[in-house]
């Protein structure tokens, strides 16, 4: 399991958790998203992401969980729209789409707990994550209904109007 021993937790005057997750694309075409095995459940695959460290903005915390996680670096893009999961754990998790330009060979949390990385086809992801993180397969379901790239530059979404409140979870 990890453990960050100065780890300082952020949350919103709501007592949502603050958190930031990218989903990490092989090209700009988003086809192939790259998931990350959990730190808890090795054998079970997740978006990576984490919590917000006091004072990160949204977007420096998803570009920081993404290089620990997954090992990646790449190109920020668009915010697809801020997640709630409210029942047991209340977090607000702020999701980005990540174009990957760089893959570490090893990477902090590759080395600390062994964690792995695999690429997967969107549809396939999907039906992996609904298993175990539906709050995951939740963020490419809102993808593929209209937050992909239109031409490979603009998008159709707009992302200020798209807090989801993932109550059924």
């Amino acid at each position: 399991m990890k453990f960050k021993p100065n780890q300082t937790r952020t949350y919103h005057r709501e007592a949502f958790k603050k958190r930031a997750a990218c989903l990490c694309f092989r090209s700009e075409q988003e086809d192939e998203v790259l998931l990350v095995s959990s730190s808890r459940y090795p054998d079970q695959w997740i978006v990576p992401g984490g919590g917000m460290e006091p004072e990160e903005e949204p977007d420096g915390a998803a570009v920081r969980e993404v290089y620990e996680e997954a090992g990646v670096k790449g190109k920020l893009g668009r915010l697809l729209g801020i997640f709630e999961q409210n029942q047991d754990r209340k977090h607000r998790t702020y999701v980005y789409v990540l174009t990957v330009t760089e893959i570490l060979e090893d990477w902090e949390d590759s080395v600390n707990i062994g964690r792995k990385r695999e690429w997967f086809k969107v549809e396939d992801a999907i039906k992996v994550l609904q298993c175990h993180k539906p709050v995951h397969a939740e963020y490419l379901e809102k993808l593929k209904l209209g937050c992909s790239p239109t031409n490979g530059n603009s998008t159709s979404c707009e992302p200020e109007a798209s807090l989801l409140s993932l109550t059924n979870i």
